[in-house]
């Protein structure tokens, strides 16, 4: 009933089949670990963001990056800009996720000779790529900056490539260690996100940059129950598949046998037809004979033994009677005598063995 399920075809569905399932399954717990991975972060940001403000060197070093948990923490630094060092980040979107720019980044220097890199906010990109582009200056004299901590960016965590040959004072990453061996002094690691400063600038600023979103947990969840769906549709597809091959296989079964069948009816009416017409025609060649045709008598009889033999019939005796029919005859129906029939048989029952007519009829009987 179910051995269509050893074919080639079938196996190969199976083993698909097979396959598909624990594969499913793995990628539903893969976008469930990045869904608790994103509630996690979420909550890292909400805390970090309503923390008190700490100075800047508190969570940082010149040897040591901020540690995990006080990212996007606010944080404080007092020094100068120092604008001839100053440099933008490439390819970089504004608030708008649209409109592509540059970040601004300007170390701030401290009292104790350390700088502090300041992500001063996002500027329009000019025509012109390949020269630096004009940007807000900051306030002069000493401030103090608020922002939010931030790492050092890297290629594998930002997914953007550190090209080289860039024009002069432009980079394609935020990197604290690099833009040390360009200020030749010490830099903290990590960096400050502009959120606030004091004093303000009295004319344009770069565009700030907002704080992270930490209200959405992003689709990862739905996506695994759908994986995980998927992985429960995978055998209950394959019996639907089972069941309805074996269904078209029976119906098939059916219509061959029905077909079959017929067939067989077919032949044997016709060939039952065939011998009734040939047992009619044998029987009616057997009749014409007895009856139509010349009478020929039978061994014993008087005919063959002479008018003088001892068997022979007195003339007084009668019409002889006719011969008994054979089974042949019988088994058959024999054909109505016609006239002539009738005429020999009567002219040859009312002879004499000597062939002269009886007395008491004539020929025309």
């Amino acid at each position: 009933m179910y051995r269509f399920l050893l074919s080639r075809q079938w196996v190969i569905l199976t083993l698909l089949g097979l396959a598909l399932i624990p594969a499913m399954i793995k990628l539903g717990f893969w976008q469930l670990h990045r869904h608790e991975s994103r509630v996690a972060q979420n909550e890292l940001i909400s805390s970090s963001l309503a923390a008190a403000p700490v100075p800047f060197d508190r969570l940082s070093s010149t040897g040591r990056e901020p540690a995990e948990d006080d990212r996007f923490r606010t944080a404080k630094a007092t020094g100068r800009f120092d604008t001839g060092h100053e440099v933008v980040v490439r390819q970089r979107t504004a608030a708008d996720q649209k409109s592509i720019g540059y970040f601004v980044v300007t170390p701030l220097i401290q009292d104790d000779g350390r700088a502090v890199l300041v992500n001063r906010g996002w500027i329009e990109a000019g025509g012109d790529l390949t020269r630096f582009p004009k940007v807000p200056p900051p306030p002069r004299g000493q401030v103090t900056v608020t922002g939010r901590v931030m790492a050092d960016e890297t290629s594998e965590a930002s997914g953007i490539k550190d090209k080289r040959g860039l024009p002069p004072r432009q980079v394609m990453l935020i990197d604290s260690r690099k833009q040390a061996g360009t200020l030749h002094r010490p830099v903290l690691r990590g960096y400050l996100e502009l959120t606030a400063m004091k004093p303000q600038p009295a004319g344009a600023h770069p565009q700030r940059i907002p704080e992270p979103d930490h209200s959405s947990i992003g689709p990862h969840m739905a996506y695994a129950v759908q994986w995980w769906l998927f992985a429960a549709g995978v055998p209950f597809g394959w019996v639907v598949l089972v069941r309805r091959e074996r269904r078209d296989r029976l119906a098939q079964s059916t219509a061959g046998d029905s077909a079959g069948s017929s067939a067989g009816s077919c032949a044997g009416g016709s060939a039952g037809d065939s011998a009734g017409d040939s047992a009619a025609s044998s029987a009616g060649v057997s009749g014409g004979d007895a009856t139509g045709g010349p009478a020929v008598p039978a061994p014993g009889t008087s005919g063959a033994d002479g008018p003088e033999g001892p068997e022979s019939a007195p003339a007084d005796e009668g019409p002889a009677q006719e011969p008994a029919p054979t089974e042949a005859a019988a088994a058959t129906e024999a054909p109505e005598p016609t006239e002539a029939g009738e005429a020999t048989g009567t002219s040859a029952a009312h002879r004499t063995p000597t062939g002269a007519p009886m007395s008491g009829s004539s020929p025309a009987d």
